[in-house]
């Protein structure tokens, strides 16, 4: 893409652009923006990590270039944060200020009084050369420049230092102390002469003088945080340090006083502390100046809280158990202030979280705290770090990306009202022709049926665990996998997994182990772990079997045609419907088969010891063993498919005799079922695709959205696709042949492609 668009030319200008590129004065934002640009243009010059570190503390201005020298970054992104952080500092202390006003041409006054300008200035390095004199190469010194005259070597000067010299700078020595390690504005001898420099005013009396204190973070007034939660706003000092007496005794904090830490390290100021006004969900919602929304969080939709009145961001107790990360130690604990006064203790945070605005994900890291109506409170460390703009009245977020695009976050708006009208206007309504809707409200929240409550399930609760005990005993089918000659063990590289789903692996990994389910492997064979998205959002571990599904001899065992189940349905009106716990789960593997299960995965090499999912002849296997536990009822009240039951009866006293023989069954084979997925005592069930009742068998009007919307075909062979997935329900449309007899015409070899107009009236017909 560079070379594409830009010459040869202009890369060598944005090569000698980046070489060249230093901070100007205060503007830390800039320099940093234009590093950023810079470094997306010409990326060589900036690798490796080290390297792009490099180039940026080079660029610094000379007030802070040196502390962020000795601090060693070990990333850029900690090198911007301490640059912005020390050039905050500085600008507060005027010391861009003080190099400003320094900054001005030098003259040189003759013996005779007369002013005159230097005949030879080197532009940019700030060297002045009178001419006929040769020029000095010692540096230039502190007493040289108290005389008040200019330099008078040929030496460049040098932008971190501010002195004379060729290489790189030497030792920083203090003009006041003699000492290396420091300069004359922050030096201690210098605390009792009244200087200005160095951190704030200092008293003329020893000791530590009243220090005033003033907030960093915000008037205070108001901050928008979720109930029992609050925004940091650190209470920032101007220090006050007294005189040493010039002993040359060990510099210390210049905020306490005490010389076991420095100022940046001191407990005082580290301890963070917020105020808290409680907040609603609706009261947010309603609110002018608070931006809300719902959005995923690490893959989980959290209620989340825009606050530009809290310094950092926060998650709820109850919403960190669903993030999938563990929270990490922090160095300094923070302390939050809640509503009604009470202090709470911040001492853990949780890095590496993403959010999802829109189509782009953003990292976020966040501290658990005690919220109340919100799942996430976003605050300035985030915005300010995306640069995003909150337009308050427009509940909107407007965060720029680097490709110069914006996106634009809606928040929730304010509820309007339920409007209600009389039965009679709504009447009136459609007989206008206005478009209506029907509504069906369910309450989710609504108590579940219990087991206790249903007549004859009670009497069987052990046949309705809340999970599988362990290991299934000996059936009459095992699992066993057969293998073509020849075939070789085949290993595969396990896949990469994103955070959350290692967490879950390791959780789902446990939990197989606890219920005896795998074991640890030596196995040759092995084979990936995936997962799969359940619709009530959690995951399901599938391993990746297709490999060893290529070299296993095929079960020809026959599983039921639906058309013939569905036959043995006549004359019915009372439904029950059992679907088993982990069906697969429930069947033993053969001992001489088990290594052919293994499969593997960061935390360890495992292997099955029932019936996992993804095996070829697993569905024949697990169709056998029902066949085979139902048969003195199969054909006659039961229907079964792999690991679907179905009971169907013509009265009610038989449905209840037939519901207990099937559950007596199930108790004596030790087959396990799923209550909450189990319905009973139905006058009309949804089996397999289809609606069952006693007027007979009829569609799932769910199952035939794709016909419905089926684009009009355009080719023949787009035809015979549509017709087959039509051809499937032909035994509930009648004179199907007939319907669909112009279509049908269509895909013979000797028939023209009719016009768009008259194939859409042959499709629609």
């Amino acid at each position: 893409m560079r070379n594409k668009y830009c010459s040869r030319a202009e890369i060598q200008r944005l090569e000698t652009e980046f070489w060249h590129l230093k901070m100007e004065g205060s503007k830390i934002a800039e320099y940093v923006q234009r590093f950023h640009d810079l470094s997306h243009v010409v990326p060589y010059m900036v690798t490796p990590e080290f390297k792009r570190i490099e180039r940026f503390i080079w660029g610094l201005a000379p007030q802070i270039i040196s502390m962020v020298t000795s601090s060693k970054p070990a990333t850029i992104t900690e090198a911007i944060d301490l640059s912005v952080a020390l050039t905050e500092e500085a600008i507060r202390l005027n010391k861009f200020d003080e190099v400003e006003s320094k900054k001005k041409e030098t003259h040189v006054e003759s013996s005779g009084g007369n002013k005159r300008k230097f005949s030879s200035f080197k532009q940019g390095t700030g060297v002045v050369v009178k001419k006929g004199e040769q020029s000095a190469p010692a540096q230039d010194t502190a007493g040289s420049r108290r005389k008040g005259k200019g330099y008078m070597g040929a030496h460049p000067k040098c932008n971190s230092c501010q002195r004379h010299h060729s290489g790189r700078c030497g030792p920083k020595v203090c003009e006041s102390c003699g000492k290396t390690g420091h300069s004359k504005d922050s030096c201690w001898a210098n605390a009792g002469r009244g200087g200005q420099g160095g951190f704030g005013n200092r008293s003329n009396r020893g000791g530590i003088g009243n220090r005033p204190q003033g907030n960093n973070g915000g008037d205070g007034n108001r901050v928008n945080n979720a109930n029992q939660a609050g925004a940091i706003n650190r209470n920032q000092r101007n220090n006050q340090v007294g005189n040493d007496g010039g002993n040359g005794q060990r510099p210390g904090c210049f905020n306490c006083g005490d010389t076991g830490h420095y100022k940046r390290n001191c407990p005082e100021l580290n301890q963070a502390r917020g105020r808290v006004f409680n907040i609603e969900a609706r009261e947010a919602r309603q609110d002018p100046n608070v931006v809300t929304g719902t959005f995923p969080v690490n893959q989980r939709y959290a209620s989340v809280l825009f606050d530009t009145g809290a310094d950092y961001s926060f998650v709820s107790l109850e919403f960190k158990n669903m993030l999938g990360l563990a929270a990490s130690k922090l160095d300094i604990p923070y302390s939050i202030e809640l509503a009604n006064g009470k202090l709470v203790e911040a001492n853990e945070v949780i890095r590496g979280c993403v959010i999802e605005l829109g189509e782009r994900e953003f990292a976020l890291d966040l501290l658990p705290v005690q919220l109340g109506s919100f799942d996430v409170v976003v605050g300035m460390d985030w915005l300010s770090s995306n640069k995003a703009e909150i337009v308050c009245h427009e509940k909107v977020i407007r965060i720029p990306t680097k490709d110069g695009e914006n996106i634009v976050v809606h928040g929730e708006k304010r509820e309007t009202p339920l409007r209600i009208i009389s039965c009679l206007k709504a009447r009136k309504c459609l007989q206008k022709g206005c478009v209506a809707f029907l509504a069906h409200i369910v309450d989710k929240k609504a108590e579940e049926p219990k087991i206790e409550d249903i007549p004859v399930m009670r009497e069987y609760p052990e046949v309705f665990p809340e999970d599988l005990p362990g290991l299934p005993p000996q059936r009459q089918v095992e699992f066993r996998i057969d293998l073509v000659p020849g075939a070789a063990p085949v290993a595969k590289e396990p896949y990469r997994l994103a955070p959350s789903e290692m967490q879950e692996l390791s959780t789902q990994l446990q939990e197989l182990l606890d219920k005896g389910f795998i074991r640890p492997s030596f196995s040759p064979w092995g084979a990936p772990v995936l997962f799969v998205k359940k619709k009530d959002g959690s995951f399901r571990m599938c391993i990746d079997y297709r490999e060893l599904n290529k070299l296993t001899i095929k079960n020809r065992y026959p599983l039921p045609r639906i058309d013939d189940l569905f036959d043995q349905l006549q004359g019915s009106s009372f439904y029950s419907k059992i679907d088993l716990r982990s069906g697969y789960h429930q069947l033993r593997i053969q001992e001489e088969s088990i290594p052919k299960t293994a499969f593997r995965t960061r935390y360890g090499h495992y292997e099955f010891l029932v019936m996992p999912f993804g095996l070829t002849n697993a569905p024949a296997v697990f169709m056998d063993l029902m066949n085979r536990v139902c048969k003195p009822y199969l054909d006659k009240f039961v229907i079964v498919f792999i690991d679907d039951i179905l009971i169907y009866s013509k009265t009610k006293a038989e449905h209840e005799q037939h519901l207990r023989a099937i559950l007596e069954l199930l108790k004596k084979e030790q087959l396990y079922a799923k209550f909450s997925k189990c319905e009973f005592w139905l006058r009309e069930v949804q089996f397999l695709g289809h609606v069952v009742n006693g007027d007979g068998i009829h569609v799932d009007p769910t199952k035939i959205e794709a016909i419905k919307d089926w684009e009009t075909p355009k080719t023949p062979t787009e035809i015979r696709q549509f017709l087959g997935l039509a051809g499937y329900y032909r035994r509930f449309i009648e004179n199907f042949s007939k319907i669909a007899q112009p279509l049908t015409l269509l895909t013979q070899k000797d028939k023209k492609l009719i016009g768009e107009s008259n194939r859409k009236k042959r499709f629609r017909y």
